[in-house]
Protein backbone atom coordinates (compact mmCIF):
# COMPACT_ATOMS: atom_id res chain seq x y z
CA UNK A 1 0.00 0.00 0.00
CA UNK A 2 1.35 3.23 -1.34
CA UNK A 3 1.30 5.91 1.58
CA UNK A 4 0.68 9.91 0.38
CA UNK A 5 3.10 12.29 1.22
CA UNK A 6 3.23 16.12 2.03
CA UNK A 7 3.81 16.97 -1.83
CA UNK A 8 0.69 14.52 -2.63
CA UNK A 9 -1.25 17.08 -1.63
CA UNK A 10 0.41 19.92 -2.87
CA UNK A 11 0.67 18.54 -6.44
CA UNK A 12 -3.47 17.58 -6.73
CA UNK A 13 -3.98 21.54 -5.46
CA UNK A 14 -1.51 22.80 -8.39
CA UNK A 15 -3.13 20.74 -10.75
CA UNK A 16 -6.69 22.37 -9.60
CA UNK A 17 -5.19 25.75 -9.99
CA UNK A 18 -3.65 24.87 -13.71
CA UNK A 19 -7.53 23.95 -14.41
CA UNK A 20 -8.39 27.19 -13.34
CA UNK A 21 -9.73 27.16 -9.74
CA UNK A 22 -12.50 30.16 -9.46
CA UNK A 23 -11.95 29.97 -5.45
CA UNK A 24 -8.05 30.67 -5.71
CA UNK A 25 -9.66 34.12 -7.86
CA UNK A 26 -11.76 35.00 -5.15
CA UNK A 27 -9.86 34.65 -2.61
CA UNK A 28 -7.21 36.88 -4.02
CA UNK A 29 -9.56 39.52 -4.99
CA UNK A 30 -11.31 39.87 -1.38
CA UNK A 31 -10.12 41.32 1.49
CA UNK A 32 -12.27 39.33 4.05
CA UNK A 33 -11.58 41.50 6.85
CA UNK A 34 -13.59 44.38 5.84
CA UNK A 35 -16.91 42.20 6.08
CA UNK A 36 -15.67 41.35 10.42
CA UNK A 37 -17.16 44.36 12.15
CA UNK A 38 -21.01 43.18 10.64
CA UNK A 39 -20.69 39.65 11.01
CA UNK A 40 -19.56 40.31 14.74
CA UNK A 41 -22.35 42.23 14.98
CA UNK A 42 -24.94 39.73 13.95
CA UNK A 43 -23.05 37.00 15.81
CA UNK A 44 -23.79 39.07 19.05
CA UNK A 45 -26.93 40.16 18.46
CA UNK A 46 -27.65 36.22 17.99
CA UNK A 47 -26.55 34.50 20.57
CA UNK A 48 -28.47 33.76 23.55
CA UNK A 49 -25.72 34.41 26.23
CA UNK A 50 -22.08 36.53 26.40
CA UNK A 51 -20.81 33.21 28.96
CA UNK A 52 -19.20 30.60 27.24
CA UNK A 53 -16.59 30.73 23.89
CA UNK A 54 -18.00 32.48 20.80
CA UNK A 55 -16.74 28.93 18.47
CA UNK A 56 -15.52 29.06 15.42
CA UNK A 57 -14.31 32.77 13.51
CA UNK A 58 -16.79 34.68 11.56
CA UNK A 59 -14.96 35.31 8.69
CA UNK A 60 -14.89 31.26 8.13
CA UNK A 61 -18.64 30.72 8.86
CA UNK A 62 -18.78 33.59 6.30
CA UNK A 63 -16.97 32.27 3.13
CA UNK A 64 -18.77 28.60 4.46
CA UNK A 65 -22.38 30.44 3.34
CA UNK A 66 -20.18 32.15 0.36
CA UNK A 67 -19.49 28.26 -0.76
CA UNK A 68 -22.72 28.01 -0.35
CA UNK A 69 -24.18 30.79 -2.34
CA UNK A 70 -21.68 29.57 -5.34
CA UNK A 71 -22.49 25.83 -5.55
CA UNK A 72 -25.89 26.01 -4.39
CA UNK A 73 -25.73 23.47 -1.29
CA UNK A 74 -27.38 22.56 1.50
CA UNK A 75 -26.17 22.74 5.15
CA UNK A 76 -25.50 18.97 5.18
CA UNK A 77 -24.01 19.30 1.20
CA UNK A 78 -21.79 21.93 2.44
CA UNK A 79 -20.19 19.95 5.35
CA UNK A 80 -19.51 16.88 3.47
CA UNK A 81 -18.14 18.91 0.09
CA UNK A 82 -15.76 21.22 2.54
CA UNK A 83 -14.97 17.34 4.05
CA UNK A 84 -14.72 15.98 0.81
CA UNK A 85 -13.28 18.50 -1.65
CA UNK A 86 -9.63 19.81 -0.41
CA UNK A 87 -10.56 23.11 -2.80
CA UNK A 88 -12.42 24.08 -0.41
CA UNK A 89 -10.71 23.29 2.44
CA UNK A 90 -8.20 25.79 0.93
CA UNK A 91 -10.48 28.43 0.29
CA UNK A 92 -11.21 28.31 3.89
CA UNK A 93 -7.82 28.13 5.13
CA UNK A 94 -8.88 24.71 6.91
CA UNK A 95 -6.12 21.95 7.34
CA UNK A 96 -7.26 18.34 6.93
CA UNK A 97 -6.26 18.14 10.26
CA UNK A 98 -8.97 20.48 11.51
CA UNK A 99 -12.37 20.00 12.67
CA UNK A 100 -15.25 21.35 10.13
CA UNK A 101 -18.41 23.47 11.06
CA UNK A 102 -21.33 20.92 11.00
CA UNK A 103 -24.61 21.71 9.19
CA UNK A 104 -26.30 22.92 12.47
CA UNK A 105 -22.98 25.01 12.74
CA UNK A 106 -23.79 26.36 9.32
CA UNK A 107 -27.60 26.95 10.01
CA UNK A 108 -27.28 28.92 13.13
CA UNK A 109 -24.86 31.16 11.67
CA UNK A 110 -26.87 32.06 8.70
CA UNK A 111 -30.18 32.56 11.03
CA UNK A 112 -27.85 35.14 13.39
CA UNK A 113 -27.43 36.90 9.82
CA UNK A 114 -31.33 36.89 9.08
CA UNK A 115 -32.04 38.09 12.89
CA UNK A 116 -29.71 40.78 12.68
CA UNK A 117 -30.69 41.64 9.08
CA UNK A 118 -27.52 41.80 8.43
CA UNK A 119 -26.74 41.00 4.46
CA UNK A 120 -27.54 44.33 3.30
CA UNK A 121 -24.92 45.88 5.43
CA UNK A 122 -22.49 43.17 3.82
CA UNK A 123 -24.01 43.96 0.21
CA UNK A 124 -23.18 47.48 0.54
CA UNK A 125 -19.42 47.13 2.34
CA UNK A 126 -18.42 45.36 -0.68
CA UNK A 127 -20.04 47.49 -2.97
CA UNK A 128 -18.10 50.85 -1.46
CA UNK A 129 -15.22 48.70 -1.70
CA UNK A 130 -15.98 48.12 -5.45
CA UNK A 131 -16.01 52.33 -5.50
CA UNK A 132 -12.27 52.48 -3.88
CA UNK A 133 -11.06 50.05 -6.13
CA UNK A 134 -12.20 51.78 -9.05
CA UNK A 135 -15.20 50.17 -10.27
CA UNK A 136 -17.14 52.98 -9.93
CA UNK A 137 -21.06 52.74 -11.26
CA UNK A 138 -20.82 54.25 -15.01
CA UNK A 139 -22.47 54.86 -18.17
CA UNK A 140 -25.88 53.98 -16.47
CA UNK A 141 -27.95 51.89 -14.78
CA UNK A 142 -30.50 48.83 -16.00
CA UNK A 143 -33.45 48.15 -13.53
CA UNK A 144 -34.67 44.70 -13.69
CA UNK A 145 -36.07 41.81 -11.39
CA UNK A 146 -36.04 37.90 -11.67
CA UNK A 147 -38.54 35.58 -10.06
CA UNK A 148 -37.01 33.57 -7.09
CA UNK A 149 -39.28 30.19 -6.98
CA UNK A 150 -39.72 28.62 -3.70
CA UNK A 151 -40.97 24.97 -3.10
CA UNK A 152 -45.01 24.93 -3.80
CA UNK A 153 -47.74 25.05 -0.71
CA UNK A 154 -50.25 22.43 -0.55
CA UNK A 155 -53.10 24.56 0.85
CA UNK A 156 -56.78 24.55 0.25
CA UNK A 157 -58.41 27.34 -1.32
CA UNK A 158 -59.87 28.58 1.30
CA UNK A 159 -56.56 28.46 3.33
CA UNK A 160 -54.71 30.42 0.21
CA UNK A 161 -57.04 33.06 0.64
CA UNK A 162 -56.75 33.90 4.13
CA UNK A 163 -52.76 34.06 4.06
CA UNK A 164 -52.76 36.28 1.02
CA UNK A 165 -55.36 38.42 3.21
CA UNK A 166 -52.47 38.40 6.05
CA UNK A 167 -54.23 36.11 8.26
CA UNK A 168 -52.88 32.48 9.39
CA UNK A 169 -55.22 29.34 10.10
CA UNK A 170 -55.94 28.97 13.35
CA UNK A 171 -55.91 25.05 12.95
CA UNK A 172 -52.67 24.81 11.84
CA UNK A 173 -49.98 23.35 14.59
CA UNK A 174 -46.97 25.00 15.49
CA UNK A 175 -45.17 23.00 13.80
CA UNK A 176 -47.40 23.50 10.17
CA UNK A 177 -46.82 27.39 11.04
CA UNK A 178 -42.75 26.96 10.91
CA UNK A 179 -43.22 24.65 7.70
CA UNK A 180 -45.41 26.94 6.08
CA UNK A 181 -44.20 29.86 3.97
CA UNK A 182 -46.93 32.50 4.15
CA UNK A 183 -44.66 35.14 2.69
CA UNK A 184 -44.25 33.97 -0.68
CA UNK A 185 -46.56 34.44 -3.67
CA UNK A 186 -48.50 33.40 -6.83
CA UNK A 187 -47.70 35.61 -9.91
CA UNK A 188 -47.51 34.65 -14.08
CA UNK A 189 -45.35 35.61 -16.47
CA UNK A 190 -45.47 34.58 -20.08
CA UNK A 191 -48.71 32.85 -19.56
CA UNK A 192 -46.72 30.45 -16.96
CA UNK A 193 -47.31 30.62 -13.24
CA UNK A 194 -44.33 30.96 -10.14
CA UNK A 195 -44.55 30.91 -6.71
CA UNK A 196 -41.85 32.59 -4.75
CA UNK A 197 -40.24 36.21 -4.54
CA UNK A 198 -38.52 38.36 -6.95
CA UNK A 199 -34.79 39.68 -7.02
CA UNK A 200 -35.20 43.66 -8.05
CA UNK A 201 -31.82 44.74 -9.45
CA UNK A 202 -29.95 48.03 -10.89
CA UNK A 203 -26.69 46.86 -12.72
CA UNK A 204 -24.65 49.71 -13.67
CA UNK A 205 -23.74 49.19 -17.50
CA UNK A 206 -20.28 49.66 -17.51
CA UNK A 207 -19.13 46.83 -15.42
CA UNK A 208 -22.11 44.97 -14.90
CA UNK A 209 -22.32 44.50 -11.13
CA UNK A 210 -25.47 44.50 -9.22
CA UNK A 211 -25.52 48.15 -7.35
CA UNK A 212 -28.16 47.77 -5.13
CA UNK A 213 -31.16 45.44 -4.98
CA UNK A 214 -34.75 44.59 -3.11
CA UNK A 215 -36.56 41.19 -2.18
CA UNK A 216 -40.48 41.23 -2.19
CA UNK A 217 -43.03 38.41 -2.76
CA UNK A 218 -43.28 37.22 -6.67
CA UNK A 219 -47.15 38.96 -6.71
CA UNK A 220 -45.51 42.67 -6.24
CA UNK A 221 -45.22 44.55 -9.60
CA UNK A 222 -41.71 45.46 -11.09
CA UNK A 223 -42.32 48.89 -11.28
CA UNK A 224 -43.31 49.56 -7.27
CA UNK A 225 -39.31 49.21 -6.39
CA UNK A 226 -38.33 51.09 -9.44
CA UNK A 227 -37.00 54.11 -8.22
CA UNK A 228 -35.58 52.82 -4.56
CA UNK A 229 -32.92 51.04 -6.86
CA UNK A 230 -31.52 53.73 -8.28
CA UNK A 231 -27.74 53.62 -7.34
CA UNK A 232 -25.33 56.47 -7.45
CA UNK A 233 -24.13 56.54 -11.03
CA UNK A 234 -21.85 58.60 -12.71
CA UNK A 235 -24.87 58.63 -16.04
CA UNK A 236 -28.55 59.86 -15.61
CA UNK A 237 -29.19 56.86 -18.26
CA UNK A 238 -31.51 54.38 -16.88
CA UNK A 239 -32.75 51.40 -18.97
CA UNK A 240 -35.46 49.43 -18.28
CA UNK A 241 -38.62 46.75 -20.12
CA UNK A 242 -41.80 47.99 -21.01
CA UNK A 243 -43.39 46.64 -17.51
CA UNK A 244 -42.24 49.84 -15.56
CA UNK A 245 -43.09 52.07 -18.59
CA UNK A 246 -46.17 54.84 -17.75
CA UNK A 247 -46.42 58.51 -18.38
CA UNK A 248 -46.10 59.39 -15.25
CA UNK A 249 -43.00 57.61 -14.63
CA UNK A 250 -41.45 58.88 -17.80
CA UNK A 251 -42.50 62.61 -16.23
CA UNK A 252 -40.97 62.15 -12.82
CA UNK A 253 -37.44 60.88 -14.65
CA UNK A 254 -37.79 63.94 -16.54
CA UNK A 255 -38.26 66.00 -13.97
CA UNK A 256 -35.22 64.66 -11.71
CA UNK A 257 -33.02 65.01 -15.01
CA UNK A 258 -32.93 61.12 -15.61
CA UNK A 259 -32.77 60.11 -19.26
CA UNK A 260 -35.18 57.29 -19.93
CA UNK A 261 -34.89 54.34 -22.30
CA UNK A 262 -37.33 51.89 -21.62
CA UNK A 263 -39.07 50.00 -23.57
CA UNK A 264 -42.37 50.55 -25.49
CA UNK A 265 -45.15 48.63 -25.43
CA UNK A 266 -47.90 48.11 -28.27
CA UNK A 267 -51.16 47.29 -27.87
CA UNK A 268 -54.10 45.98 -29.67
CA UNK A 269 -55.54 49.41 -30.97
CA UNK A 270 -51.90 50.48 -31.12
CA UNK A 271 -48.98 48.49 -32.41
CA UNK A 272 -45.61 49.89 -32.46
CA UNK A 273 -44.59 51.69 -35.75
CA UNK A 274 -41.25 50.83 -37.21
CA UNK A 275 -39.17 53.36 -35.82
CA UNK A 276 -40.41 52.28 -31.67
CA UNK A 277 -39.60 48.98 -32.65
CA UNK A 278 -36.08 49.74 -33.60
CA UNK A 279 -35.51 51.57 -30.71
CA UNK A 280 -37.01 48.73 -28.70
CA UNK A 281 -33.78 46.65 -30.22
CA UNK A 282 -31.53 49.42 -29.88
CA UNK A 283 -32.32 49.64 -26.09
CA UNK A 284 -32.56 46.01 -26.28
CA UNK A 285 -28.62 45.72 -26.78
CA UNK A 286 -28.17 47.47 -23.52
CA UNK A 287 -30.67 46.30 -21.49
CA UNK A 288 -30.06 42.52 -22.18
CA UNK A 289 -27.10 42.76 -20.35
CA UNK A 290 -29.03 42.60 -17.01
CA UNK A 291 -30.45 39.18 -18.32
CA UNK A 292 -26.73 37.42 -18.15
CA UNK A 293 -26.59 38.16 -14.50
CA UNK A 294 -29.83 36.18 -14.50
CA UNK A 295 -28.86 33.98 -15.98
CA UNK A 296 -25.45 33.31 -14.39
CA UNK A 297 -27.37 32.96 -10.72
CA UNK A 298 -30.19 30.64 -12.32
CA UNK A 299 -27.06 28.64 -13.33
CA UNK A 300 -25.22 28.03 -10.28
CA UNK A 301 -28.81 27.91 -8.09
CA UNK A 302 -30.72 25.42 -9.76
CA UNK A 303 -32.92 28.39 -11.59
CA UNK A 304 -32.61 30.00 -8.08
CA UNK A 305 -35.00 27.28 -6.02
CA UNK A 306 -34.86 28.52 -2.83
CA UNK A 307 -35.14 26.06 0.20
CA UNK A 308 -36.65 28.85 2.97
CA UNK A 309 -39.29 29.48 4.78
CA UNK A 310 -40.25 33.44 4.78
CA UNK A 311 -39.21 36.74 3.43
CA UNK A 312 -36.48 37.26 5.92
CA UNK A 313 -34.40 33.94 4.74
CA UNK A 314 -35.37 34.67 1.69
CA UNK A 315 -33.82 38.00 1.26
CA UNK A 316 -30.47 36.80 3.36
CA UNK A 317 -29.93 33.98 0.71
CA UNK A 318 -30.97 36.49 -2.40
CA UNK A 319 -28.93 39.29 -1.17
CA UNK A 320 -25.64 37.08 -0.56
CA UNK A 321 -26.37 35.40 -3.94
CA UNK A 322 -26.29 39.24 -5.46
CA UNK A 323 -23.08 39.98 -3.11
CA UNK A 324 -21.53 36.54 -4.58
CA UNK A 325 -21.82 37.52 -8.22
CA UNK A 326 -20.40 41.11 -7.60
CA UNK A 327 -17.45 39.24 -5.40
CA UNK A 328 -17.11 36.83 -8.77
CA UNK A 329 -17.31 39.39 -11.33
CA UNK A 330 -14.62 41.42 -9.74
CA UNK A 331 -12.45 38.91 -9.65
CA UNK A 332 -12.94 38.56 -13.59
CA UNK A 333 -12.56 41.86 -14.19
CA UNK A 334 -9.27 42.27 -12.39
CA UNK A 335 -8.21 39.60 -14.45
CA UNK A 336 -9.34 41.13 -17.65
CA UNK A 337 -7.13 44.19 -16.79
CA UNK A 338 -4.32 42.49 -16.07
Amino acid sequence: MIQPGFFDLQDRLHTIDKNGDPLTKINETVNWEMFRPALEKARDKGRQSTVGPKGYDVILLFKILILQSLYNLSDDATEFQILDRHSFGRFLGLHISQKVPDATTIWRFREDLVKAGIVEELFATFDAHLRANGFMAMKGQIVDASIVNVPKQRNSREENARIKEGDIPEDWSENKRRRKDVDARWTKKNGKSFYGYKNHVSVDVKHKLIRSYAVTDAALHDSNVFEQLFSDNTSKDVWADSAYRSEERLERLAQDGFREHIQRKGSRNRPLTPREQEGNKTRSKIRSRVEHIFGVQAQRAGNLLLRTIGIARARAKIGLRNLVYNIDRMGMLLATNR
